[in-house]
């Protein structure tokens, strides 16, 4: 395990380069991040096969398909990382914007601009290529990066660091500027938890029990990617063909990530015409079924939900399903139950779709579209750091503005206050 002291050092070093990063030229950024991007295409192969290293242990333990989906790496998956670079590169800098500007009675001119928050720490689990997304989101916005992925991924996510890190090498990036946390004991992020001074945020990512130890032990500033128990209400006023084919994608298309459906809520009034075809569908697709009683009535072969379920995100094939009495009911019971993440209403009732985006308190609230778009691509903002679920400073999927704070500068011709 590595010294106190020497991730102390470790943390001096970055911050250090993370002084350096805040004056380096938008030009020089986005060259590096475009070279970063052709260097994961040319070194896919070589990335591939530590990632298999890794899948075979994952394999070997017993672990879900859906965590072995998360886990993987493709060509294609690769690409994805890759494209995600070029998108981050050709987007606007934020660094230096001038947020508002201010004239004062008294001659001040008080601008508040953009600068960088400085060093970050991302503690992650499974998923690999968040180590590319978060270096590319992070030193565009001009901030260095601590990560540390889990032992599950150890071997992908150093091949990833070390082509990236090849490449920033060789560019006008400071050293240090990048950061991997080699070492998978649990007490390297004790210790890291206590570096305030030095690391400016925590961006946990992961199972709910990572972000709880995480928020337990911190000494820093943390931004919570709480776990996505996602619903979608099918409304007495939905198009049924429409409300089958969103709810299917958002539980099937990829079921272990963070804004796919946990929970289907479906009014009264047409769950007899939209179980029994929905629910065959699920079935067809591999879906296990927790359904309340009435859900049970109308539907054979459904295991009955009991109250757990209805805060599990099971990021598997496996869905609770709930017949409500309205949409007061259904908005009360996400609120009860959910993670404030993303959740969905199918209807073509605009009163209806109104009063869900006005009164669920989610970070990202659909009408007639699936939860799965929750994400920075989707979004237009290249990639993202993760989900946020908290409220303040930074919402929903994290791009490069929530990477930002701000500061003022003030001009002034030898005022004084009296």
């Amino acid at each position: 395990m590595m010294t106190s002291g020497e991730i102390k050092r470790l943390c001096e070093r970055v911050k250090c380069a993370s002084r350096k990063l805040a004056l380096v030229s938008t030009r020089d950024k986005n060259r590096a991040l475009i070279a970063m991007g052709k260097a994961l295409v040319k070194n896919r192969s070589y990335i591939i096969k530590e990632n298999k290293k890794d899948l075979a242990t994952a394999i070997q333990r017993g672990m879900p398909s859906a965590f072995i989906d998360r886990l993987g790496l493709t060509e294609s998956r690769i690409s994805g990382m890759a494209k995600s670079m070029f998108d981050i590169a050709r987007m606007k800098d934020p660094v230096g914007e001038i947020i508002e500007s201010v004239r004062r009675p008294n001659g001040l001119l008080i601008k508040k601009v953009r600068v960088p928050i400085g060093v970050i720490l991302i503690i992650y689990e499974a998923r690999p290529n968040v180590t590319s997304d978060c270096i590319g989101l992070c030193l565009k916005s001009s901030n260095a990066i601590i990560l540390r992925g889990g032992s599950e991924s150890i071997k992908s996510n150093t091949a990833i660091f070390n082509v990236l890190t090849g490449v920033a090498n060789k560019s006008k990036l400071p050293k240090g500027s990048i950061e991997l946390i080699k070492d998978t004991d649990r007490r390297v992020v004790n210790e890291l938890l206590i570096q305030d001074g030095l690391i400016d945020l925590v961006m946990p990512r992961g199972g709910e029990s990572l972000i709880r130890e995480v928020v337990k032990r911190s000494r820093i500033p943390i931004i919570k990617h709480y776990k996505g128990v996602c619903h979608t209400y099918v409304d007495s006023g939905a198009d049924l063909k429409m409300a089958e084919d969103i709810c299917l994608n958002a539980k099937i298309q990829r079921p272990g990530v963070c804004n796919a459906m946990e929970t289907m809520l479906v009014h009264k009034k047409i769950a007899g015409r939209f179980l029994p075809c929905m629910i065959k569908a699920f079935a067809g697709s591999g879906v296990e079924i927790r359904g309340c009683d009435a859900t049970r009535r109308i539907s054979s072969g459904v295991k009955r939900a009991v109250e757990s379920d209805w805060y599990t995100e099971y990021l598997d094939l496996i869905l609770s399903v709930k017949v409500v009495n309205d949409i007061d009911e259904a908005i009360a019971h996400i609120m009860k139950y959910g993670s404030y993440h993303s959740d969905a209403i199918i209807t073509k009732d605009k009163k209806a779709s109104g009063k869900f985006l006005n009164e669920v308190d989610s970070a990202c609230v659909y009408v007639n579209a699936s939860t799965r778009f929750t994400d920075g691509g989707q979004f237009g903002k290249g990639a993202e750091m993760g989900i946020s679920t908290d409220k303040i400073h930074a919402r929903g999927p994290m791009g490069l503005l929530e990477l930002t704070s701000y500061k003022y500068l003030i001009f002034g011709s030898g005022q004084i206050r009296r």
